[in-house]
């Protein structure tokens, strides 16, 4: 009777602290995806949740679309100049990308729970202390990415939107006189001028910070997706690591045992792969979206800069932080597929440098497949055509760079002649 009773304390007690490791390591993600009600519904919601749910997404797409459209309106107009049109190429796509990445990661609510699901089953069947504790750190390192690219994004919108909305003035001609107005955060075509008066102003103004939110909180959400779960995935790599060395400590056992154990090592490698392959197959759409459309958008924002410094514009600084903060967007999907590969390169180099060739002969060959697997890299793609790595950042990056460098270059012939000109002239 005691020993039932302790076995039940033991069972309830471990099945509390893989709740609690589990919420801790999937608690930011879970605030996020809620935001934006893109976190997966449990199996028994009534019909009353699942109406609500789907107006909250209706919601979303409106916010999106309230501040996509009027922008939209200003290429199809006649009247406005080819300069203010680039000028709103930028907003106007920015908003298009989040509306695709939000629809992309709705497609794959179920996969985003399956992954859930899986790290949880992975909590419970870890139990070595020191497993845990890999587990825990690699968890705590994926909530601190999630964590900081969600307070960095949404503190550059926030700071932008008030830079913008509140701090910037805008020039309305009114036929032969102008008046300065306060300017809104992001483009809105409209024919008349009563959308930068009050209460008209401050109702739109309050519709672009939503929609901003909403945008912001799409590409956050993306961001600590693939941090926290590729982080999992990393350190379930390092335990297997660890199991690989312990492994070839024990070979000397009865071959029952051993082939019991290799059993377990690669059953775990399969779950790994498994796992970044569904993970893999959340993001690489979102990923293509985001390279392409980051690197449109640096140089897009390095024309903008260029500008508002050769025509001495106060957009310069709003320009330069949200050019920062697309560099830094761009660089967490590249430092995570980074890390993921180098940890998947390790199990095979662990594997080989073991003393593989003291086991038996069927269990080294098993050893040699998981080194060929691992050979073959664990990796993170946009769209299954770029792996994400320090090199596609270095390659974005140098688009940007050659972009400064060409209208540097430009601005500076555009300076020589002005000037050449004015001596010919005196």
């Amino acid at each position: 009777m005691e020993n039932d009773l302790a076995s039940n304390v033991n069972v309830s007690t471990s099945t509390s602290l893989v709740e609690k490791y589990h919420e801790y390591s999937i608690q930011i993600i879970r605030w996020i995806l809620k935001a934006i009600n893109v976190w997966p519904r449990p199996a028994n919601i009534s019909i009353t949740e699942k109406i609500c749910s789907d107006f909250a997404i209706f919601i979303c797409y409106f916010l999106i679309i309230v501040t996509m459209i009027p922008n939209g309106l200003i290429f199809i107009d006649s009247q406005e100049s080819h300069e203010i049109k680039l000028f709103n190429v930028g907003p106007f796509t920015f908003w298009l990308i989040a509306m695709v990445n939000y629809s992309c990661l709705l497609i794959h609510v179920n996969d985003i729970h399956d992954c859930v699901e899986h790290v949880k089953t992975d909590w419970r069947i870890i139990k070595k202390f020191e497993d845990r504790k890999v587990m825990l750190k690699n968890a705590k390192l994926g909530r601190f990415i999630a964590g900081f690219c969600a307070v960095f994004m949404h503190s550059g919108v926030f700071s932008y939107n008030l830079i913008q909305g509140v701090l910037t003035k805008h020039t309305l001609n009114l036929g032969n006189s102008s008046i300065t107005v306060r300017a809104l955060p992001y483009p809105f075509h409209i024919k008349t001028t009563n959308v930068y008066f009050s209460p008209t102003y401050e109702f739109v103004f309050f519709l672009q910070c939503l929609s901003a939110f909403v945008v912001n909180s799409v590409t956050v959400a993306t961001c600590s997706l693939t941090a926290v779960f590729v982080m999992h995935a990393c350190g379930q790599m390092k335990i297997m690591i660890s199991w690989l060395e312990k492994f070839m400590d024990n070979r000397n056992e009865e071959n029952t045992s051993i082939n019991k154990k290799f059993a377990i090592i690669v059953n775990h490698h399969l779950r790994i792969l498994s796992f970044v392959s569904r993970t893999e197959k959340i993001v690489n759409v979102i990923c293509l979206v985001e390279v392409v459309g980051c690197t449109m958008h640096i140089c897009l924002l390095g024309y903008y800069i260029m500008m508002d410094f050769i025509q001495g514009n106060k957009g310069i600084l709003s320009h330069s932080m949200v050019l920062f903060s697309i560099t830094f967007n761009i660089f967490i999907f590249c430092y995570i597929g980074e890390i993921l590969s180098d940890q998947g390169e390790q199990i095979g180099k662990s594997a080989y440098m073991t003393n593989w060739y003291l086991l038996p002969g069927k269990t080294a060959q098993g050893l040699v497949l998981i080194i060929s697997r691992s050979n073959a890299g664990i990796k993170i793609t946009a769209g299954k055509i770029v792996q994400l790595s320090f090199s596609t950042f270095g390659d974005v990056s140098i688009q940007k760079n050659s972009l400064f460098a060409t209208y540097e270059y430009k601005a500076t012939t555009c300076n020589v002649n002005i000037h050449l000109k004015s001596i010919c002239f005196n």
